[in-house]
């Protein structure tokens, strides 16, 4: 029998700046990734780039660490909570006139030429790290330096080579990334004076790794639909299939705002993480361990139940909810014969492409009359 190669797929999620909590919308985001990477993973080789390193260098970033030295200059930084340098943030944000560009090149310099790290920043990785450790979720390397493949000038340089970039910085004006030959606007990624965007990094980032790769998958927040089209179109001109998974964020009582504007408190994954250890919920009456429990409900909810759209406000009724079927489902599993095939478990939730589509796949676990979980498959996707 002819068995086809194992594909090379890429996993290329959209990277959360370490400047505030992880919101409902950032967990959902995150926890798709994870359980896409690790049910993927028993049916191709698959490399799950997420670069904070990279995308340091945007002014989110780096005018906030500015901000912080200007103002919270002798701050102990591992002293405060997320939601603390959240508060922080949200304060760097409403501040107005934004530095200029010259003022924030020292620290673009620090990160390009040694991986530096503002303490704040530093802090918000070692607290994150802790949530994906709880909640059983794949670190792609959150702390490490991972610089991306090609320098701000060779990525413009490369795009010229294609025609695909207007640089105006000749006459004082900004680099755009040009795709009207297809229809598609023009898309500032420089500005005049020389400070790059989030879509400027990310092909920084994967320009070098996309053709090395069978499928490339794109996942990202919806609101920032029109750039990953661009950057979609870009990355397809290189060779491989490239698919794009956008997820709707989670509205909190009824409203989807950023998270530099606030309004995250009692909704972070610290906070979330909190309230399950107050409850015995995650524990469950079947006595299934609660951290099996935890991982497992928090996968349920974000992915099943809050599905790829947008429209449901988040609700601690239903997580709570989830927490319990979680317990249940892990009963029941422990009654399971015998092992699963895990390859044949996870095909039907490819539908044509290489990764599985982690919302068929949590859904195939719930519903009434399917038979119980088999405790290979959630031990190696979901726990």
């Amino acid at each position: 029998m002819n068995v086809p190669p194992r594909k090379n797929v890429l996993l290329a999620p959209v990277t959360v700046t370490p400047t505030k909590p992880l919101t409902p919308s950032h967990l959902k985001g995150l926890l798709w990734t994870d359980v896409m990477f690790r049910a993927t993973a028993p049916l191709a080789a698959v490399t799950y780039r997420y670069s904070h390193t990279t995308y340091h260098v945007t002014e989110q970033t780096v005018g906030f660490w500015e901000y912080l030295d200007r103002t919270h200059g002798e701050t102990d930084y591992t002293q405060l909570s997320e939601e603390e340098i959240g508060e922080l943030y949200v304060r760097h944000r409403a501040e107005e006139p934004r530095q200029s560009a010259e003022v924030l090149r020292p620290y673009r310099d620090a990160v390009e030429h040694g991986g530096w790290v503002h303490p704040a920043s530093e802090r918000m990785l070692r607290l994150w790290a802790g949530h994906y450790e709880r909640l059983g979720m794949h670190d792609p390397g959150l702390r490490e330096h991972q610089p991306p493949g090609l320098g701000l000038e060779e990525m413009v340089e490369r795009l010229g080579a294609v025609g695909l970039v207007l640089d105006q910085r000749h006459c004082g004006g900004p680099v755009y990334l040009d795709l009207t030959r297809y229809g598609m606007p023009l898309r500032r990624i420089v500005t005049a004076d020389g400070r790059p965007n989030y879509l400027a990094c990310a092909l920084r980032e994967l320009l070098p790794l996309v053709p090395w790769y069978d499928e490339v998958v794109l996942l990202y927040d919806r609101e920032l639909d029109a750039d990953y089209r661009l950057l979609h179109r870009v990355l397809t001109s290189l060779g491989p299939p490239v698919r794009r998974v956008p997820i709707g964020r989670v509205p909190i009582e009824g409203k989807i705002t950023s998270a530099r504007h606030g309004g995250w408190r009692d909704h972070t994954a610290g906070a979330l993480l909190r309230a399950a250890d107050g409850t015995d919920v995650a524990a469950g009456a079947a006595g299934a361990g609660s951290d099996d429990a935890l991982r497992l409900g928090m996968r349920l909810y974000f992915i099943a139940t809050l599905g790829p759209g947008q429209q449901q406000s988040f609700r601690h009724d239903l997580l709570r909810h989830c927490l319990t079927v979680a317990a249940r489902l892990l009963k029941r599993s422990g009654s399971a014969a015998g092992a699963c095939d895990l390859a044949g478990a996870l095909e039907p939730h490819r539908r044509g492409h290489a990764y599985v589509d982690p919302y068929r796949l949590a859904c195939s676990l719930l519903g009434k009359g399917r038979p119980a979980p088999d405790p290979s498959l959630l031990s190696a996707v979901f726990l």
